[in-house]
């Protein structure tokens, strides 16, 4: 089968698309052939920290496809199945937190192939109403979305939520995720393009990142702050923070150090939460969430696997809007 390696080079300049050994599942596992995959900021991430030393490996955390082999033990996946992949492995209760979750795609083989093996556990049904391409994009980033929102953020109707950085994979869920639970959503973009968007999305209200948000927002509170930007925007968030407002932080694009000045921080009582991923049982809920609320994934762009370093090169450079996608070549 073909698969896209990654041999240890720092960055895209490692990536091949070359034929490799078509494996079979082994016990508790299954194999599935992958329909369309989903590329991550991790993705980026996982390619910046390789050094020659490492062999090459497979990455890609998203996918959906059709199972077409199962290894023994396993009686509740068929071959045949559609199928939607939980990235996550390991984790099965959401209050299980690990120390750093374990995640298809790296140190494992991952998705950007024809085919991947994973444990029959990781895999879930297809919600129907989605082509393909939806829900090959849709685990990681929703996943993620989900647990910082619903799990740790604890949203409620009628809240208001601020997303900074609208156009992310993760944040373009979390907009379409805190309206279907009927929250008050402003996004914040550099981009003008990406604030128009946001509102056709349904977001309530689009501000300027570089603005002042205080005044943005016309003085109004936001009860929630889920967040992926660190520094370069967190010292907005203390002035439009109601008293006991919570701020979910789930990653760090500008850097991992934050100042926090205590006095402000401590009397209007807010709380700093961190997040990353999910569980498995976060994922069978998000599912059903999206499926109750016919929530489609923004889709920016798709291209064919042998093309993955233009995919690459477009989140790298910070233009698009949802997530981009990768289509494996059928064999002939």
């Amino acid at each position: 089968m073909k698969a896209l390696l990654h041999y240890g080079v720092i960055g895209t300049n490692g990536l091949r698309l070359e034929e490799v050994e078509d494996k079979h599942p082994g016990p508790g596992e299954v194999k599935v052939r992958i329909k369309a995959a989903g590329l991550n900021h991790r993705d980026l991430f996982v390619l910046a920290r390789r050094t020659g030393s490492e062999p090459p490996f497979i990455p890609g955390s998203d996918g959906a496809g059709l199972v077409e082999a199962v290894g023994s033990g396993v009686d509740h996946v068929r071959i045949g199945d559609e199928v939607i992949i939980n990235p996550t492995l390991g984790w099965r209760a959401a209050s299980e937190v690990p120390e750093v979750p374990d995640i298809l795609g790296s140190p494992t083989d991952g998705t950007f192939a024809q085919s991947t093996i994973v444990p029959a556990v990781n895999v879930e049904p297809k919600p129907a109403y989605l082509t393909w391409e939806e829900a090959g994009v849709l685990p990681l980033a929703a996943l993620t979305a989900y647990r910082a929102l619903f799990t740790r953020g604890q949203v409620q109707q009628g809240e208001h939520v601020l997303l900074p950085g609208i156009g992310s994979g993760v944040a373009t869920y979390a907009l379409a995720m805190a309206k279907a639970a009927g929250a008050e959503v402003t996004v914040t973009s550099r981009d003008a393009g990406k604030r128009r968007k946001a509102l056709e999305l349904g977001a309530d209200a689009a501000i300027d990142s570089n603005g002042d948000w205080s005044e943005a927002l016309e003085g109004r509170k936001v009860d929630l702050i889920v967040e992926s930007i660190g520094p370069a925007t967190f010292p907005q968030y203390f002035k439009v923070l109601r008293p006991g407002g919570r701020i979910v932080s789930l990653g760090a694009t500008s850097g991992d150090t934050v100042e926090i000045p205590l006095r402000p921080f401590l009397f209007p009582q807010f709380s700093f939460l961190g997040t990353s991923m999910g569980s498995t049982e976060e994922f069978k809920k998000m599912l059903q969430f999206v499926d109750k609320h016919r929530i489609r994934p923004v889709v920016d762009a798709t291209f064919p696997l042998a093309e993955a370093v233009r995919a690459f090169q477009r989140m790298e450079e910070g233009r698009q809007f949802g997530k981009i996608g990768l289509i494996p070549e059928e064999e002939g």
